[in-house]
């Protein structure tokens, strides 16, 4: 555990667990292993999704196949793309990853968490290392501000999805590295990578291709009670995150290729909503982005909504060109 920012960033946030909240007896139940002495957030912003610990199932051991085999995937679906140096490139379906939320993988002697969170549109893979301790990752069914709060298999810590940070138990602090990758449509990664592997179906009697969360990205989020967006940005909308800056996906499609803040940002089309109608494939548009340096090198960043960028960085700078 990182104790220098425990001593110093995290002495004034740590929150220690109430004696005993109803709501924590509960998950201690549920739990056992779980150290609810410390916590970086109160326990009020943390309630139930629904599905109990690992209820959404994450996937250990994925399989995969080469791009000139898969024949399920319509060419506008969108994939987490992961291209890591001494590997093939891989490609995640998003139709795969809307059921199970995290893929346990190693590419190219790197271990990943590859995650997506429907609910936040927050599509991020991690270095599984922590402190050079090797962790996998499942789904516990809690969300803090409409975001997954995942954990980890050998201490059952919990951790923060749309930040990479434990938030509750041993790894309270830790943060995981995040590694360059990106969402874009599966003809896109295709026509780049006809050498490239793409994860194979994981369990034959789920409806992978629907979207359970049907017209979700024009509505409301869901068990969110915090504040919405500034700007009359409108809560789902997307934006490109970068640190603790956002652009929203507005302004990046019209003004595309957009340089400002140390990277450039590019849209083309072609990439469906996976949250949009039943069919995946047939979203409405949204597009492909990529985020590199001046040195043309790949940065990490998320295309996540808006409102769930304002929660986790309240003090975040809008990129709103004005």
């Amino acid at each position: 555990m990182r104790l220098d920012r425990l001593a110093a960033g995290l002495a004034a946030a740590l929150v220690l667990a109430p004696a005993a909240p109803a709501q924590v007896a509960s998950w201690e139940r549920e739990w056992p292993r779980t150290d609810f002495e410390t916590s970086a957030v109160p326990f009020s912003e943390i309630v139930s999704g629904g599905p109990p610990k690992d209820g959404i199932p994450a996937i250990w051991e994925p399989s995969f196949i080469p791009v000139a085999e898969e024949d399920r995937l319509t060419g506008r679906e969108p994939v987490i793309t992961l291209e890591i140096d001494g590997a093939a490139p891989r490609a995640y379906p998003i139709r795969y990853l809307t059921w199970h939320e995290i893929v346990n993988d190693r590419v190219g002697g790197t271990p990943v968490a590859v995650t997506f969170c429907p609910l936040c549109n927050s599509g991020i893979v991690f270095d599984r290392r922590v402190d050079g301790a090797l962790r996998t990752f499942g789904v516990s069914g809690k969300l803090r501000h409409s975001d997954m709060i995942m954990y980890d298999r050998e201490t059952e810590s919990w951790w923060q999805q749309a930040l990479g940070e434990g938030i509750v138990g041993h790894h309270t602090g830790d943060e995981l590295a995040q590694l360059p990758s990106w969402m874009e449509s599966w003809q896109a990664f295709r026509a780049r990578n006809p050498e490239g592997m793409v994860m194979d179906q994981p369990d034959a009697r789920r409806p992978y291709g629907e979207n359970p969360y049907v017209s979700y990205d024009s509505g409301r989020p869901f068990l969110y009670s915090g504040e919405m967006p500034p700007h009359d940005i409108p809560p789902t909308a997307r934006v490109v995150k970068v640190g603790e800056r956002a652009w929203p996906l507005t302004r990046v499609r019209a003004a595309a290729p957009l340089s400002e803040a140390g990277v450039t940002i590019t849209w083309a089309e072609g990439q469906a909503s996976a949250l949009d109608t039943r069919d995946i494939g047939a979203g409405r548009e949204v597009g492909n982005i990529r985020v590199r340096d001046a040195a043309g090198r790949d940065v990490a960043h998320d295309v996540m909504f808006a409102f769930a960028f304002h929660a986790f960085h309240p003090n975040g700078q809008w990129m709103l060109g004005e």
